[in-house]
């Protein structure tokens, strides 16, 4: 057979092509800061602002008109301290930022991401002990109560990003036992600790004060282990489960998508968005490329991207409709 046949003009090509790409594939992240008539971008993440909470509305319309899913919010606080209480604050940042945003756009959904380190004064994901290693019970006791404030305040999705043991767990116990049994759960299951974060440390004003993550998030030497975690984290009652990152992962978002019937997303990280926009910046690489690389995340398995690329691939993806 001559396989070039099916690829001679491109009328044949799209008609055959095996996986698109959607606007409403896409997941926006936010992030919030303290403070009035912020929208500063962020230098380490070109075309990603820092936003105020009064200068959200139209942000917001912009993603609603482009058809994106959704968005998912980190919340950069003037106060830290060693338990990260303004992430559980009932006027905390992200409380207030999900309350703004459902009051004007109630059809967007809004997933909080879940964590401490950008709360606590030393960076790291959890409560520590005395020598300076994260308590995983105890943490995954604040995880769940940061969770049920966020359920509180309007969140429609919540996505723990810690990678504590038993924190689905204790998520879904607290919100259930509050009233809160429809919000979902998007689990962060295969975090592995990656220099592809970089950039959005910067962003997030999170990075860990004093050594790193490696004893909680995954090691990037293993594939397999990440299955178990998936395992383990759907046994929870999860509802949707996350790979992160995506581009150098996509062996691990296939091997999930063979092994379970659940709800695949990838978070398209900072490391990788800024290597391809400072690339194509420089002109070593086509802007095609930002397409290339989603497409190759849906091939691979996922249905849900979390990417910065979401408002420049919606925009491009309307132009080709019109």
């Amino acid at each position: 057979m001559r396989m070039r046949r099916i690829r001679n003009n491109p009328l044949m090509r799209k008609m055959i092509e095996e996986n698109s790409l959607s606007a409403k594939d896409f997941i926006y992240p936010l992030f919030l800061v303290e403070g009035e008539g912020i929208k500063k971008e962020i230098p380490s993440l070109p075309g990603v602002y820092h936003f105020s909470l009064d200068q959200l509305d139209q942000e917001i319309k912009e993603i609603e008109e482009l058809g994106i899913s959704g968005v998912i919010l980190f919340g950069i606080p003037d106060h830290k301290d060693a338990k990260g209480s303004q992430a559980y604050a009932e006027d905390g940042i992200i409380q207030r930022g999900v309350r703004k945003i459902k009051s004007l756009h109630p059809n967007l959904l809004v997933i909080t991401d879940v964590c401490m380190c950008e709360y606590t004064d030393h960076g790291h994901c959890g409560i520590l002990d005395e020598e300076g290693q994260v308590i995983n019970d105890i943490t995954s006791q604040y995880i769940a109560k940061i969770a049920l404030s966020h359920a509180k305040a309007g969140a429609d999705i919540v996505a723990p990003s810690d990678m504590m043991d038993f924190r689905v767990r204790e998520i879904r116990h607290l919100l259930d036992n509050n009233g809160f049994e429809n919000v979902p759960i998007m689990a962060y299951s295969a975090k592995f600790a990656s220099s592809y974060y970089g950039p959005f440390r910067q962003a997030a004003d999170s990075a860990p004060s004093f050594g790193d993550r490696k004893s909680y998030q995954m090691d990037f030497h293993n594939g397999r282990e990440a299955l178990r975690e998936v395992e383990l984290d759907l046994e929870e009652d999860a509802d949707f489960i996350i790979i992160k990152p995506a581009l150098a992962y996509l062996d691990v978002v296939k091997d999930v998508k063979e092994h379970f019937n659940t709800n695949i997303v990838v978070y398209n990280v900072s490391g990788e968005y800024s290597m391809l926009k400072n690339a194509i910046q420089q002109g070593l690489v086509n802007e095609s490329i930002i397409y290339e690389s989603l497409i190759a995340m849906k091939r691979a398995g996922a249905q849900i991207i979390i990417t910065y690329h979401a408002k420049e691939m919606a925009r491009k993806l309307k132009e080709e409709k019109q």
